[in-house]
């Protein structure tokens, strides 16, 4: 593509839904036409209809109030969370599998329906018995264990505001979330595992606990062995108390509108920002989410690879899965330990049927070659769905055809922390989607894209994602600082939500993304995302992953700067630097060629491996990284990028 100002969309072909899943589906393609259209006319009869397939203990007043940023959905509205996940289900179908829970190092549990219930209203009961009252904040440090559904699940029982802190944190980053939420319990594992070594959960917690005076008991679940540290007076064990705990505990109604969970975003220079999620509002954007991203069937086994710490496993496992009566896989630990077969084997001897990961999972899959799924059966495989980061269409293809077999649908998503859902996606098996694209926007979202003024563009020009009508999902304010929320999200453009996400709506209505608003790079008046930088350079076949930033230039203002993970055996030469980037002038155009092509044998990530982009930025304009580091998991890659740029002081 050397014209400078051609789509990324061109050329790419709208990909219809497979024959197998059209079986599936509830609608026709007519149908769901005919449901979006709809929902474009009159979000709030859509979500009132959406609202309607789950149990209420009243019905709402009215199904909305207000426009952003200040709304209410199904005001007066009372219901509770777990007896639409836990309860009905458990009513209906008692044995029916609610997860298959898997550690790295071969541990297994199954959970049924029943099985669950009884833990929640146990758990719920434990957490009274402690204090623990509607509105009252619970700190949840864990990661992927059935305790963790159980213990939000108690939560939303009995109204009070959970909190999931990622288990990958160090003890600074937890202890910044529970100095905001200010929790009266926190519930811990003893430990988890990574990559086959043992992650000190318990002790991290007590370091982080050290002058958070509010916070009186910790409950400490044994899932490691071994012995912990147990402070006499504050810390109890789960296993104890769960045995003397009755089995019955009556859901709290809660009003439509309520506190559900706090979840913390990164901040770059200021603190997290501790979001407030309405739980009725939560279920009922991902119950709808999950039923047209993942499309459950009554055989269905869904995995979602995510860590419960980070939103995508609430919005399609936690909550929205179990809203569906789906059977779930939680897993524990790192997806390619021992080696990448293990996460074939995973999935062939579960069954697994669809499958909701992350870009950089199946790029890392890729990677480390196709011998991985020889002789595996994954012939059940229907689906796989996407979220967390832009997906290069080779690596989509590669996923359909091979990883695939050539017979599933690729179903790319786009969602926020902020929005509670991943709004934008196909509906599967009703709708048609494009390589690379994120599909359309779902029934009930109102989206356009908007210049620098807040005025929409013509389709298949490059702009800033917004929504211009409230939905039941998105996050209601900042705890404690509700002015922040208004400033962060409604400012720049008032009466619209603002994603701080470049993107184009091509003709077709398809969604793409192009990175954050500071991810679009000007160059000499051509203004350019960095993911068609970074799909021109993984399309090379020595190219793994890349990362491209924009960095200053004295004379066009801004110019792109590539970092480059190489395939496994290559080496890096001045002549590969130079190949690649030529190969993206050739792609885009000679405005495009990066300033500088970086081969490095790492890139700071987060632990579910997406790769840190503003560090980059940070190290390469000033030498050094700022802000919030606790989502990183690689901190050796900092210095090593370092050195590579020729920071003073670095080492290589």
């Amino acid at each position: 593509m050397n014209d400078p100002e051609a789509p990324i969309y061109l050329g790419k072909p709208l990909m219809p839904p497979t024959p197998e899943l059209m079986r599936q589906a509830p609608l026709t393609p007519a149908q769901a036409e005919a449901v979006l259209e709809r929902s474009r006319r009159d979000p709030a009869a859509y979500w009132a209809d959406i609202a309607g397939e789950l149990e209420w203990f009243a019905p709402w007043r009215h199904t909305l109030e207000g426009g952003f940023p200040d709304f209410r959905y199904f005001a007066g509205g009372l219901g509770n969370v777990s007896v639409n996940c836990v309860d009905r289900h458990a009513r209906r179908q008692p044995d029916k599998v609610a997860f298959h829970w898997e550690r790295e190092d071969g541990a297994r549990e199954t959970w049924t329906y029943a099985q669950l219930l009884d833990a929640v209203s146990r758990f719920a009961n434990v957490l009274k018995s402690l204090g623990v009252k509607k509105g009252d904040r619970v700190g949840v440090y864990m990661s992927n264990i059935p305790e963790a559904f159980v213990a939000c699940h108690a939560c939303y029982r009995i109204g009070a505001i959970y909190g999931v802190i990622f288990a990958g944190f160090s003890a600074q980053a937890v202890k910044e979330r529970l100095s905001d939420a200010q929790p009266r319990v926190v519930v811990v594992a003893d430990a988890s595992t990574r990559r086959g070594k043992r992650v000190p959960l318990k002790e991290t917690l007590d370091v982080a606990l050290a002058g958070l005076d509010a916070i009186e008991r910790v409950v400490v679940i044994d899932r490691m062995g071994g012995e912990v540290p147990m402070t006499p007076g504050r810390d109890l064990r789960y296993g104890d108390l769960m045995a003397k705990a009755s089995p019955d505990c009556a859901p709290e109604p809660m009003e439509a509108n309520e506190p559900g969970f706090i979840i913390h975003t990164s901040g770059t220079s200021a603190k997290p920002k501790g979001l407030i999620h309405a739980g009725i509002g939560f279920l009922v954007g991902t119950y709808a989410n999950t039923k047209w991203s993942l499309l459950p069937q009554p055989d269905d086994v869904l995995w979602c690879t995510a860590d419960v710490g980070w939103l995508t496993f609430p919005i399609w496992a936690l909550v929205g899965g179990l809203a569906n009566g789906a059977t779930l896989v939680a897993y524990e630990g790192s997806l390619d330990w021992p080696d990448p077969g293990h996460f074939y084997e995973v999935m062939e001897r579960l069954r697994v049927t669809k499958l909701f990961t992350a870009p950089t999972a199946l790029r890392m899959l890729r990677r480390a070659g196709d011998p991985w799924l020889r002789g595996r059966d994954l012939s059940r495989l229907t689906l796989i769905s996407c979220v967390g980061e832009p997906m290069d269409p080779d690596t989509w293809y590669w996923t359909r055809d091979v990883l695939g077999g050539g017979r599933i649908f690729f179903n790319n998503t786009y969602g926020q922390t902020e929005t509670g859902t991943g709004w934008t996606s196909s509906m599967v098996g009703m709708t048609a989607t494009k390589p690379g694209s994120c599909g359309h926007p779902l029934p009930g979202y109102q989206a356009e894209v908007v210049d620098e003024s807040g005025t929409p563009v013509a389709p298949g020009q490059l702009g800033v994602l917004t929504l211009t009508a409230p939905f039941p999902s998105l996050a209601r304010t900042v705890w404690g600082d509700p002015d922040r929320y208004i400033s962060s999200y409604f400012s720049r453009f008032p009466g619209r939500y603002n994603s701080f996400d470049a993107s184009i709506i091509d003709p077709d209505g398809q969604v793409w993304v192009t990175g954050r608003v500071d991810d679009v790079i000007n160059v000499a008046a051509h203004r350019i995302g960095t993911m068609e930088m970074e799909a021109a350079l993984i399309s090379h076949p020595s190219v793994s992953e890349a990362a491209v930033i924009g960095v200053p230039d004295p004379v066009k203002g801004e110019v792109p700067m590539a970092f480059v993970i190489l395939q496994a055996g290559l080496s890096a030469t001045a002549e590969v630097e130079a190949e690649l980037g030529q190969h993206v002038a050739d792609a885009m155009g000679s405005f495009a060629r990066p300033k500088r092509v970086i081969l490095a044998p790492t890139l700071p990530r987060t632990r579910s491996g997406k790769i840190m982009r503003r560090l980059l930025r940070d190290l390469a304009r000033e030498g050094q990284v700022k802000g919030d580091l606790s989502a990183l998991e690689n901190p050796d890659a900092i210095e090593k990028i370092q050195a590579l740029l020729g920071v003073p002081g670095s080492r290589d």
